[in-house]
């Protein structure tokens, strides 16, 4: 009994041997893909200026903070204890309101993110597509993206796909 279930599991593992020998992958750059599509290009120009607008927007009602602040340490010896109370939570309503614009235009799933989503989405399904596209064509069972999180030592330059999926989406180096 023993014999038989040492044997089965050897000529299992074997065989996942076998078969992990068998997969046909490639390697894509998904960064290198995305640099050459324009399309990629404005919308990341767009995301950049929106980017600036708003920090601006954010770094002035920040600065407006920081001189209110800066009056009230000037004035503090002179100001009743109300008018102190009253300028304090002037101070804390503005501080409050820039963080609530900041987080609101940067935060988890904020006004950035979104467009973000609105225009590089779009793109990004047009390349995974076009990748699924070429593994089928081309029977690939496996696609590792080496600009992604994976870590590879070594890759083979001529496993490296990146230009067929160019092609793919009509786009020449």
């Amino acid at each position: 009994m023993k014999k038989t279930v040492l044997s089965l599991l050897f000529l299992l593992v074997t065989g996942f041997a076998v078969q992990a020998q068998k997969a046909n992958y490639c390697i894509i750059d998904s960064r290198y893909i995305l640099e050459k599509i324009d399309d990629y290009k404005d919308a990341q120009s767009k995301l950049d200026n929106l980017s600036k607008t708003w920090q601006d927007e954010i770094d002035t009602k920040m600065a407006e903070v920081d001189k209110m602040y800066k009056g009230y340490q000037a004035e503090r010896p002179m100001l009743s204890d109300e008018m102190r109370k009253r300028r304090e939570d002037e101070i804390v309503v503005k501080e409050k309101s820039a963080k609530d614009l900041q987080k609101q235009r940067f935060g988890y799933e904020g006004d950035l993110f979104k467009k973000r989503q609105e225009f590089v989405k779009p793109i990004q399904d047009r390349v995974f597509n076009a990748v699924q596209k070429m593994a089928s064509q081309r029977a690939f069972d496996m696609v590792l993206d080496k600009a992604g999180g994976v870590t590879l030592f070594y890759a083979d330059p001529k496993l490296d796909r990146s230009d067929d999926v160019l092609k793919i989406l009509g786009i020449n180096k």
